[in-house]
Formats: structure tokens, sequence, C-alpha cells
């Protein structure tokens, strides 16, 4: 082990004794157990680098050299109108969390509902800690990602959301997570429990947005959602903070048998991002969208990482994510199918599209498929281009400028994101947020042009196993 790594090990040791002298692990040992286990697997591990294939496009050295520090408690004062902003009207149900931890007084709550129960996590462990222990790490794999393994080390506070049995919710539940400034480097490590019982349907929204445009902070979240049978759930993730913020997240989805998943994720902000979602079709009949838009300007570096399972017969996974960069920004995209032996009859598609707006911008896209049944239908592609200029001539034959014109089409590119989102205030709030990005976005866009060869769209890689 190197010198910085010995280092690195003893400053996270230092901080996970302390935060294990002053949580509640004391009163529940299956905790406190859950988070020494997974903070000795950390330590045999360190971070990840360019190495480990499932990190080979994105250096997290940045990330392993920065002396983090955990916040202090109620140490930052948040007034409702800080949060005004980044309020979703729509939305009858409302977590805020400040720094990864629970504000009740800044929250709308409504546990009237019947077979509806929601809370931070933390007040959970005390209220319904059997609840919690029957679900909390049982299904992410800490063996196969050392952020998940430091999420669970430091696992404090988060959202939990139990939805019982054929509760259907109209109105979706947002998870507001908002960092702050802060003197020195700061890490924190939401995690959020999520049970949708059987034949259940909910559209949990998981936000994360920056007060102040500058200060160094690591959010490290990591969300389990359970889906029961014949549940119908949507989960959309909007990372939205300043460039200065280093941003990983992890959603594991269960899916038992017939239960319709969609997960829709935003990229818009961070400096470094890390998006990992792993489905597991864990029961006959399953259905699981992915659904993506990335965008990234400046020196943004973008990771989406995809892990699909199929481990049941008669599972159907659709991959679509769709990427525009500008300036210096690096995108990357890395999905990967995993066809269990027992999954036959699986179905299984992805596609990666990316549009670039600089020569300077760069996209590393890696499809891939793992099959071990032989009753299969499974296809996945990528694509690289430009802004189509034959298509800015048309509009402009219209009458349409060139400013306005580069703005329509990206606006149709990343509408492909939304078209696959079901109506309602979670994707009118998705498309709200789009539309300014790309908007500002496409201020600079005339004779911004990029001169790479070749027509608008590049085909990257194809492969189709039938």
């Amino acid at each position: 082990m190197t010198t910085t790594a010995i280092q690195q090990i003893e400053t996270y040791l230092e901080k996970f004794t302390e935060f294990q002298h002053v949580n509640l692990s004391q009163r529940l040992p299956w905790l406190r157990r859950l988070r020494e286990d997974a903070f000795a697997l950390f330590c045999e591990t360190g971070f990840p680098t360019t190495h480990d294939e499932d990190w080979r496009f994105t250096n997290l050295t940045a990330i392993a050299r920065t002396p983090f520090v955990l916040p202090s408690r109620g140490a930052t004062q948040i007034s409702g109108a800080d949060l005004q902003h980044w309020r979703m009207e729509e939305a009858a149900i409302e977590l805020v969390f400040i720094d990864g931890r629970f504000a009740r007084e800044l929250s709308v709550l409504d546990n009237s509902q019947r077979n509806l129960f929601i809370s931070g996590l933390e007040e959970a462990f005390l209220s319904r800690p059997e609840e919690i222990e029957a679900h909390l790490g049982h299904y992410l794999n800490i063996r196969r990602d050392p952020f998940c393994t430091l999420n669970t080390a430091f696992a404090e506070d988060g959202a939990y959301v139990h939805i019982g049995r054929a509760a259907v919710l109209h109105e979706p539940i947002h998870l507001l997570f908002v960092s702050t400034s802060s003197n020195s480097p700061t890490m924190i490590h939401p995690r959020n429990l999520v049970v949708v019982e059987e034949e259940s349907q909910a559209t949990i929204i998981e936000e994360y947005v920056s007060l102040g445009k500058s200060g160094v902070i690591l959010c490290n979240s990591a969300t389990e959602l359970i889906a029961g049978e014949n549940a119908t759930v949507s989960h959309y993730l909007i990372e939205r903070e300043h460039t200065e913020a280093f941003n990983i997240s992890t959603l594991r989805i269960q899916q038992e048998r017939s239960a319709n998943v969609a997960s829709h994720s935003l990229l818009l902000g961070g400096g470094l991002v890390r998006n990992n979602v792993h489905p597991v079709l864990a029961g006959e009949g399953g259905e699981c969208l992915i659904n993506g838009l990335f965008i990234g300007q400046g020196r943004q570096h973008l990771d989406n990482y995809m892990h699909v399972e199929h481990v049941s017969p008669h599972c159907n996974s659709r991959q679509f994510y769709n990427g525009i960069l500008d300036g210096h920004a690096h995108g990357v995209f890395h999905g990967r199918i995993v066809v269990h032996k027992a999954a036959q009859k699986t179905d299984a598609k992805q596609t990666n599209r990316n549009l670039l707006l600089s020569d300077d911008t760069q996209i590393d896209t890696k499809p891939q498929l793992e099959i071990h049944a032989d009753d299969v239908k499974c296809t996945h592609g990528a694509t690289i281009g430009q802004i189509d200029a034959n298509a800015v001539f048309y509009l402009q034959s219209r009458g349409i400028d060139e400013t306005s014109a580069r703005k329509i089409l990206l606006l149709a590119f990343a509408g492909e994101c939304l078209e696959r989102m079901g109506p309602g205030p979670a994707r009118d709030h998705a498309e709200r947020l789009i539309q300014g990005y790309l908007l500002s976005l496409g201020s600079h866009l005339a004779g911004h042009e990029s001169t790479r060869s070749g027509v608008s769209n590049v085909e990257r890689s194809w492969e189709e196993v039938e």
C-alpha cells in the first residue's frame, strides 16, 4: 500500500471512530456491525483507480487526496426563504435534507394517507428499527463499489419511504438534498430506503442542489429501492450542484415478480459526477426502463454507469441515454447488461447517443453484454455526432436565425428523454430544468460549429445478439 493510501485510510479511520461514538449505533448492534464491516472492507480496497475496469474513464485522484470532514450537526442555519428557489410546488410531500441531515421543520410531510409512512432515516432507526433492519444493506453491493462501502460505513440519515400494499400516490414525493458552503472540504453520505409493496404506484424525485456557487463538497449518496410484486415505480435523479461539487450517486433497484420500474436521470451540474444505476430483475415478468440525459460544459466530468441484471425469465429492460457536451466537458457512458443462466426469454436493449458541440469535448462510451442464457434478444449501440448542418440550414431557410435553429435542435435532442417520462408533475419539473439549462447553453451557439469531419451522427459501435 502506498504512503498516500495509508494516509487516506488513517484520515478516514479517525473520522469513522468519531462518527461511531456520536450516533445511534450504540443502541442498535446490527447497525453498528453493518457500519464496521463496511468500513473494514473500505480499508482493504480504498478508492478505485483508472486501473479498475468500472472506473477506467474517471480519475478520482482529486477525491482521494482531499481531506474531507463530516459536517457539524446544526452548524448551518437555513430558512424556508433560502429554499424557495429549489422547492417543487407540485409535490404534496417534500423532505428537505441540509448537508445530509433531515430537516423536519423545512419539510412538508403527510403521513395521514393510508399505507404510507415517510420520515428521515435516522428517526426511523428509533421508531421502526425492525422495518429498517429487514432491508437496509440487503441489496447494495458494497464489495463491488468502494463508494457504496463508504456510504454504508457512514450511513446516518436520509429518506425512509414505506408505501404499503395497493397504495396509489398521485403526486410525487420530492427528496431535496441541499449542500451548503463550508470553510473546509465536507463529505456527506445520504442513505435512502424506499420500500414499495405489491400493487402500489409511486413517483420519487431525488434532487441534489447547492446553496451558493462554491465550496468543495463530496456528496456520496446511495438509495435502495425495493419494488414489490406488480408495483409500478418511477424514480427521478436530478443533479444540479455547483461545479466545485463531487457527486457520487448509486441507485440499487430490487424488482419482484411483474414489477415495473422506470429510472430517469438528469445530470446538469457538479464538477465530477458519477451516476450508478443497478437494477436487478429478480422476479419473472419484470420491466425496467433506464432513461437519462447528461449535459456538460466547461470542465465538467459526467460519468454514467449502468449495470442491469436479468435474473429471472420473461423480463424486459430498456436503456436510453443521451449526452450533450460543450467546452472541455468529458462524458462517460458505460452500460452493462448481464443475463443470468435462468433468465430465458430476456428482451434487453441499450442505446447511447451523444451530441458534441465543441472540438474540445470528449466522450467515452462502452455498451456491453454478458449473456449466460441461450434464448434471449439483446441489442446495444452508441452514436456520437454534432449538430446537423443541413438541419440548421433547413430551419434558416424557413426564416429562423442560426442561434434559434441550434437551440431548437438541442431541445429536440433532449426531448427524446422527456418523451420517455410519464406525464405529470415530475416530467413537467424535468422539462422546465432542461429548457432553462439548454437555453442558457445555447446563448453562444451562433457560429459555434464543430470542425470535426464526418456526418452528423457517426456510429461508434453496434452489436446485436438474438
